[in-house]
């Protein structure tokens, strides 16, 4: 309140509040109808301090990006949601927002979309001496590349691959090779696929896969970069045309085969000191040498069997939580029916207060008599109720629906101010959300489209990320590093108004900036000089006595600062718009209109606190009722700028530094225009006569001062 701030309270919700979380249930149970809540068997993120499951985005450096405990894997069954189904809509609608590139970069390299071929490879027992004879297991793999596939020199399993376990018994290194998957389970997916790690893998010895293209032989070795989650879980590793399988096969001692030629068809260096990764003319793949990458890839497919396929980076939404905060998840576990689904006019399923919140690795909810004495909405047997609650990014995928009706208990927004209110014209908010709440407020608002719930398909049109306001010392503020700036303690030293201008004046608003207490000190001069001028004015002249018009400079100078100041509070340049609210003050405040014979009358003066009250409503508000207006400055028509007065502008002409003429001009003419028709003036030839023009300087729209 101190600040300012103009919330709606009437508005507030609490996600943490049954008369929320019930309507996030409701949407539960809407996409599990729709089949987009599913369960299974799923590699999960393991905090073993939180005692819960993490999704991906929830993993930093490997660590839970709440507690910092290392994350390792495990093996659970868990619910999620289809986001997957949504992967194309949510690529293709980024197009039409205006949201900055890089959150738009962010989001397409989640989603990840390839456009590639299924390829599948043989493999073969070494201990089994009759070639001929191949064994069952086939390793599939995706690639982008088909044109390079004569260059595959090895594959590259997932430790958790299902050929390893399938073939343990015939792997010569058996130990080596489970000691390294043990190894790996202890790492985060994140942490996995980092492109500036270290690359380690250990070869299967003992097991060969087939190149379909050539039918060789070539090596098979799992590596932690390669990841289940992605793809098959295999690659074919090209380390001609791969930087990070260049990289693998150096460390290692692979071949390095090159089958894509640029400079076709001139004779190709023997030895690569890097992977060449562009397009060129195929060389050493048998009968398709000399063709085109571009023009093999749909032959090479058709020549080793192949399947064109398009794969996602993206997975589907892991929303099961083994913790007690969060929404319940409205599911019942009946013997006889199966899994059932909660009915509507249950919800909500309120979290329970009888449990015990030692971490065992179950939800704190499994241990709760209460919460799980139910019997099955389809048959009355006794049942058990899911344990586990939901994600807390599912209140957050949906808040602002809930925002244009807050206390609607029948359902979770009506309709017409749904239609009214949405979609949310402009969001403020920090870029660390880019593949969390907002990937996951696209795909809900675009499955409550398609179900007719609402009828915008994207939620947020407009994006703009604020920066951090950084300690003096340009570290993060944090309070274990004592570094924090109490906003209290600048309110009763310096007043609110004050630290409202500073922080919006700091610099642009997607910057960091460090915080620095001069600039305090210049915000307050600024407003003691509006508050001076306003005493000057109003001394001069009395409430009745008001001029008529105003000095033309100053009229021309407001009706520019208020375009200016309109225009950058629409693009967010807040610190640009105060320096053109200073620029006018100074004006105010130049020493001949002081003392009379320059003046700005009451209604150009209001229009001026107009638009300094979004910066500084306190002294804005003030001023204004000093003025004599009964009702807020905040009732009151934002001011309109006169194009009459900012299509001339009157230059100030200075030699040697002293006034010596006036003049009006376009204002979009040119420096050179402006120092001709200043020449070509009476008084300004009487002042320079036979003298020579050492330099001159030009202020766009404001002084052109001349030496001689």
């Amino acid at each position: 309140k101190s600040m300012g701030f103009s919330y709606d309270w009437s508005r507030e919700i609490n996600t943490s509040s049954p008369d929320y979380y019930k309507w996030t249930q409701w949407l539960f149970l809407k996409l599990f109808e729709k089949g987009l809540a599913y369960q299974k068997m799923a590699p999960v993120n393991w905090c073993p301090s939180c005692q819960t499951v993490l999704a991906r985005e929830q993993v930093i450096d490997g660590k839970c990006e709440r507690c910092k405990t290392q994350v390792v894997q495990k093996e659970l069954k868990q619910w999620f949601f289809r986001i997957t189904d949504y992967a194309d809509k949510l690529l293709k609608d980024l197009a039409d927002l205006d949201w900055p590139e890089s959150i738009k970069a962010l989001q397409r390299n989640w989603i990840g979309r390839s456009e590639g071929a299924l390829v599948r490879f043989a493999t073969r027992i070494e201990a089994d001496l009759n070639a001929d004879r191949r064994r069952k297991n086939v390793i599939e793999v995706f690639t982008t590349r088909p044109d390079t596939i004569f260059g595959a020199t090895y594959l590259v399993l997932a430790p958790e691959h299902e050929l390893i376990a399938n073939s343990l018994s015939h792997i010569a290194n058996r130990k080596e090779v489970e000691n390294y998957i043990k190894k790996t389970a202890e790492k985060s997916e994140l942490e996995r696929s980092s492109l500036e790690k270290v690359k380690t893998g250990i070869e299967l010895k003992g097991i060969k896969a087939i190149n379909p293209a050539n039918k060789k032989e070539i090596p098979i070795w799992i590596a932690d970069y390669v990841l289940t989650s992605y793809g098959t879980g295999a690659i074919m590793a090209v380390p001609a045309h791969d930087e990070r399988d260049f990289e693998f096969a150096k460390k290692y001692k692979l071949p390095i085969k090159m089958v894509i030629c640029p400079n076709y068809p001139k004779p190709l260096c023997p030895v690569l000191d890097k992977a060449y990764v562009g397009t060129g003319h195929l060389v050493d793949s048998g009968k398709f040498n000399g063709l085109k990458s571009l023009d093999a890839m749909d032959k090479i497919i058709k020549f080793i069997g192949g399947k064109k396929t398009i794969q996602y980076r993206l997975r589907d939404w892991l929303v099961s939580r083994q913790r007690y905060w969060g929404a319940p998840i409205p599911i019942i576990y009946c013997d006889k029916c199966g899994v059932v689904p909660v009915l509507e006019k249950d919800l909500p399923v309120v979290l329970p207060s009888d449990v015990d919140f030692r971490p065992t690795g179950e939800s704190p909810l499994g241990r709760s008599k209460s919460f799980h004495n139910v019997k099955c909405p389809k048959c009355c047997s006794d049942a058990r109720r899911e344990s586990d609650t939901m994600d807390t990014f599912v209140d957050s995928s949906w808040y602002f629906l809930r925002y244009c009706d807050p206390n609607n208990d029948k359902q979770f927004a009506i309709s017409h101010k749904l239609n009214k209110w949405l979609p949310v014209d402009l969001y403020l908010g920090g870029a660390e959300h880019a593949i969390m709440h907002l990937l996951y407020a696209r795909f809900i608002t675009k499955a409550l489209k398609d179900m007719r719930y609402i009828n915008i398909s994207e939620p947020f049109l407009k994006l703009r990320n604020q920066g951090l306001i950084l300690s003096p010392d340009g570290r993060k503020m944090s309070k274990s590093l004592g570094n924090v700036i109490n906003p209290d303690d600048i309110i009763a030293q310096y007043g609110t108004d004050v630290l409202r201008l500073y922080e919006m004046f700091m610099g642009p608003l997607k910057d960091a900036k460090p915080w620095d207490i001069k600039g305090i000190v210049g915000m307050e001069r600024f407003l003691n000089k509006i508050w001076n001028s306003s005493f000057v004015i109003l001394k001069q002249f009395s409430h009745h006595k008001w001029l008529d018009g105003s000095d033309t400079q100053i009229e021309r100078q407001l009706n520019h600062t208020i375009k200016t100041v309109t225009d950058d509070i629409k693009l967010l340049k807040l610190n640009t718009a105060i320096s053109s609210l200073m620029i006018f003050v100074n004006q105010l405040n130049d020493e001949e209109f002081k003392y009379g014979s320059r003046m700005i009358n009451k209604y150009n003066f209001e229009s001026f606190l107009k638009i300094l009250s979004p910066f500084a409503p306190h002294i804005a508000e003030e001023l204004w009722s000093k003025l004599g207006n009964n009702k807020s400055i905040f009732t009151s028509n934002w001011p309109k700028y006169k194009e009459i007065k900012i299509s001339k502008q009157i230059i100030a002409i200075q030699i040697n530094g002293k006034l010596r003429a006036t003049m009006e001009v376009d204002s979009n003419v040119s420096e050179n225009d402006v120092l001709k028709q200043a020449l070509a003036l009476e008084n300004v030839k009487k002042w320079i006569s036979d003298k020579p023009i050492k330099k001159h300087i030009y202020i766009s729209g404001k002084i052109l001062s001349i030496v001689v």
